[in-house]
């Protein structure tokens, strides 16, 4: 059995995939919101080659254009994103990627494979992985308890 306190990142990649979308420091807020459309997801990873430069968010979006009266099509990604940024090595577990996103106030968590980008997990990705690993903690007490033990 694997619990959320095992299981890491890098294994949760493995199974939720290790895609990441990225965007160039220069592209227009306009294209990278149009790209988080076009790829369902919350956020994109600034990207100067396979350096990581910053993040930008829908939050980043809504706060530091459309509050501040500016265009996105005018507007460049490296004006609005994220700098100072949170990340977290493949080797740190579920739980403790949690704790660090909570502390952190973070949706999203660039995961690292030393200088590279080995994917990137959501608030949504752990929430998800922790009730998965729950139900099949419960389930297998429930056979135990039934007395027909798994092996």
């Amino acid at each position: 059995m694997t619990t959320a306190s095992q299981t890491t990142l890098g294994a949760l990649l493995d199974r939720k995939g290790r895609d990441v979308f990225g965007i160039s420091p220069q592209a227009t807020v306009y294209d990278a919101i149009a790209l988080m459309s076009d790829k369902s997801v919350g956020a994109l990873l600034v990207m100067d080659g396979p350096r990581l430069l910053g993040i930008v968010s829908e939050r980043d979006y809504t706060r530091k254009v459309i509050l501040q009266g500016r265009s996105s099509k005018e507007t460049r990604v490296n004006e609005i994103m994220t700098r100072d940024l949170v990340v977290a090595p493949q080797s740190m577990v579920v739980e403790e990627a949690m704790r660090h996103m909570t502390k952190s106030r973070v949706r999203h968590l660039p995961v690292m494979a030393g200088d590279e980008v080995a994917g990137v997990v959501s608030i949504g990705d752990l929430v998800k992985w922790m009730i998965s690993a729950q139900e099949e903690t419960i389930t297998q007490l429930r056979h135990y308890i039934a007395g027909d033990y798994m092996a």
